[in-house]
């Protein structure tokens, strides 16, 4: 390993650490020292401890990725331009809601892909809202004098009373049965899609694209079990059901930093993008050393001159031209070009 290759290792460890010393303090402060913490959640925090140490670790080693790390830097440069600021805050909540609350991003693919994600997603959005609180001791509930009023404590603030009759009731205590239930319609649909589509059926392969599903339709549909054995079955194996569900929102804890999962802490990071193509396009556009024509913005073409630097890829020709500055028609044309002259060489 080469001293980069270290440096790059010590400085991901140290944010993986600050990220999990971080939930650490955020368990610790918002249950009022542990004091609103149920002991009983102790699997499930510090599953979420070792996950973010994983986010944290990968971030960082994502980050220092050539291309990632231009794009991240200069999407910054880009939204943080005095003069552009104000509107770019209002881009910003625009993209945001378009790509990430809508997922309008994954619609031009296929509406069904489209459909499959927005139902994981605010399925996955809805039950990290209400578990990851609980799970800190953020959020509880107390019996406020009458057995049948409860009352919701916030940092241990109240913020709401309710009684058991009233039709918030079986809202607040069965959110996660409406999640679950999001959940499974997004994996039924992103099922039927990947056995159906030919496209699919060819490139998917098991970890990468089915084990993240079925690790989805375990946590939703184990956790909709326990409501059944609630309600219906009068807590017949209730126990062996919750372990049950302990495990698999465990492992997929755990699993959230090293697979597929990782994309949705990448995908926030991608707006930035938009704001560099946007402005790459109101710029001023490279020509082609060959047609003259315009192909791409300079901005572009100069940043991917220099990520090539760093990894060592030498596009360079004679007298300071580039293999960037051509496009991709005339690299085409070239090609063929090269192609026909060595073979009539060869005749």
């Amino acid at each position: 390993m080469c001293r980069s290759d270290r440096a790059d290792v010590t400085r991901a460890t140290s944010w993986g650490v600050f990220t999990a010393a971080m939930v650490v303090a955020g368990i610790y402060f918002g249950s009022r020292h542990l004091r609103d913490f149920d002991v009983a959640l102790v699997p499930y925090a510090g599953a979420s401890v070792f996950s973010a140490f994983g986010l944290g670790y990968r971030y960082s080693m994502w980050l220092r990725r050539p291309p990632t790390r231009l794009y991240w830097r200069r999407g910054w440069e880009l939204f943080l331009t005095p003069s552009r600021l104000l509107p770019n805050i209002g881009r910003l909540g625009s993209l945001f809601a378009l790509n990430i609350l809508a997922q309008r991003f994954i619609e031009r693919r296929s509406p069904l892909r489209w459909a499959a994600h927005w139902f994981i997603f605010w399925g996955c959005l809805l039950a990290a809202a209400v578990t990851f609180p609980l799970s800190f001791g953020w959020v509880h509930f107390e019996t406020a004098g009458a057995q049948d009023v409860y009352r919701a404590f916030v940092f241990g603030l109240p913020v709401f009373t309710f009684p058991l009759d009233s039709f918030i009731a079986p809202l607040v205590f069965n959110v996660l049965d409406f999640s679950a239930v999001l959940v499974l319609v997004g994996v039924s649909l992103a099922l039927w899609r990947r056995g159906t589509d030919r496209a699919s059926l060819s490139v998917q392969q098991f970890g990468a694209d089915l084990l993240p599903l079925v690790m989805l339709f375990a946590v939703s549909i184990t956790g909709v079990f326990l409501t059944v054995s609630t309600h219906l079955m009068r807590g017949v194996h209730f126990g062996f059901l919750s372990q049950l569900h302990a495990v698999t929102v465990i492992f997929t804890l755990l699993y959230l930093p090293f697979g597929k999962f990782f994309h949705i802490f990448q995908r926030p990071a991608q707006l930035g993008v938009a704001f560099y193509k946007e402005t790459g396009a109101k710029g001023e556009q490279a020509r082609c050393a060959r047609c003259g024509g315009a192909f791409a913005s300079r901005m572009h073409i100069e940043d991917l001159k220099q990520i090539e630097r760093e990894l060592g890829i030498a596009y360079s020709a004679v007298q300071g031209a580039h293999y960037q500055d051509v496009c991709p028609s005339c690299r085409r044309k070239n090609l063929a070009l090269t192609q026909d002259a060595l073979w009539s060489r060869g005749a």
